[in-house]
């Protein structure tokens, strides 16, 4: 063997043995990972996990446990399809976002000039919850495009606003999306309906129904193709029933819904309603990680990926909110007054130990499925349990144990 030759042999040998070590240290990251979400099934904390790890390039790490239906103890396995709920809003804020790259929609636009029936929004100047009297006032300025984008136009959600929750209409007024603006576009972050009115706005500019924009747009060139609002009944043993905790305040052990809701969705709207595996949301995020494209298919521009991350509610902060509803508890699992909201998603404000950086983008969907998007380290995570009540306890304990497993891929490959 010349010199030369025996260099090189001696480089394939450091190499194959560098490999090797990678290998054995992504095993044993995924072994403590298996434990974990493991554990979690075994001590009966959650039901059922789906779980995946991904960077720009390629899946990590993925892994099923537990069961997907309390009642007949069907196995959940990889491919489970899970109702992702408010997950379905970053995908609306994606189309969105086409639309504006397209010069068809501008964000500070007021909204009523694509959907008319906005023009009448009204603010709630007060309201009695003892008699249930209320008066009303015209907004200070029309909301924006960006306003629900952003979760900052003053609707809500009856589980996120008490008053939301008992307000009953009078006869004669009629409230677009769900109830009258709690406060004036701009002056705070409420979540709700917002991302509703995004998907009518999808709908109203395109041409096209939500289930076809987002087929031709998003899920067919990213090849999410187990993601839909209608479930096709081939795919329907795959999906993963819908439970919840016993009990009034749902926080006995997890029961079965009934009834189960069907496969079909008569209305899709911006804000919830899509089924998905984690697997196709896996891919959604690698495509925001690798700026708006994946394998070869791009869907957004990398400048538009990066305004989506950027903090558009200003000196406003994202507080966690106190659940109006047993179906959910409280926003625990923000950064009260610290965290920001971007196009479309939740971005942290703090950096943890062992968890994600700054500037990381995420949310949630209300059965529990969670994901966020770490741009600065290169790495997203998806993770989907199928129970209420949202953010309960042990489902975050599960994700905060998840992340901090993920994060060991992180450091395995320094």
């Amino acid at each position: 063997m010349n010199r030369m030759t025996g260099f090189v042999f001696g480089i394939g040998i450091a190499a194959a043995a560098f490999d090797g070590a990678a290998i054995a240290q992504d095993s044993s990251v995924k072994a403590a990972l298996d434990t974990s979400l493991r554990g979690a099934v075994e001590a009966k904390d959650v039901p059922g996990v789906v779980a995946l790890v991904t960077d720009r390039e390629r899946v990590l790490y993925q892994g099923a446990f537990g069961v997907a239906d309390v009642s007949t103890g069907r196995p959940l396995a990889s491919d489970a399809l899970f109702r992702i709920a408010s997950m379905t809003k970053p995908v609306t804020s994606v189309a969105v976002m086409q639309l504006v790259e397209q010069g068809r929609i501008g964000l500070d636009d007021a909204a009523e000039k694509y959907l008319p029936e906005l023009a009448g929004l009204q603010v709630l100047d007060s309201f009695d919850a003892g008699t249930g009297d209320y008066r009303l006032r015209a907004p200070a300025r029309p909301p924006t495009v960006r306003h629900f984008l952003t979760h900052t136009s003053g609707l809500a959600y009856g589980f996120t606003s008490a008053i939301w929750r008992d307000l009953k209409p009078r006869a004669g007024d009629v409230f677009p999306f769900g109830g009258p603006l709690l406060f004036d576009p701009g002056e705070r972050w409420h979540y709700s309906t917002s991302t509703d009115v995004a998907g009518k706005l999808v709908e109203a500019v395109s041409g096209q129904k939500l289930e076809d924009y987002f087929r031709q747009h998003i899920f067919a060139p990213l090849k999410m193709d187990d993601t839909s609002y209608n479930v096709p009944e081939t795919k329907g043993p795959r999906l993963v029933a819908q439970q919840q905790r016993a009990g009034e305040r749902m926080d006995g052990p997890v029961v079965l819904q009934n009834p189960q809701a069907p496969l079909t969705v008569a209305a899709p709207i911006g804000g919830g309603g899509l089924a998905s595996t984690a697997e196709d949301y896996g891919r959604f995020v690698r495509m925001l990680l690798n700026g708006g494209a994946l394998d070869g298919a791009r869907v957004l521009k990398p400048e538009t990926v990066a305004l989506m991350g950027q903090n558009h509610i200003g000196a406003v902060s994202v507080p966690a909110l106190k659940s109006a509803l047993p179906r959910s508890a409280d926003f625990g699992f923000i950064a009260d007054g610290r965290d920001k909201w971007g196009l479309g998603f939740l971005i942290t404000a703090d950096q943890v130990p062992g968890k994600r950086s700054p500037g990381s983008l995420s949310w949630g969907g209300i059965n529990n499925t969670f994901f966020w998007v770490d741009p600065a380290r290169g790495i997203a995570g998806v993770i989907m349990m199928q129970y209420l009540p949202f953010a309960d306890a042990k489902a975050l304990a599960v994700y905060d144990a998840f992340e901090r497993g993920a994060y060991q891929f992180v450091n395995a490959e320094r």
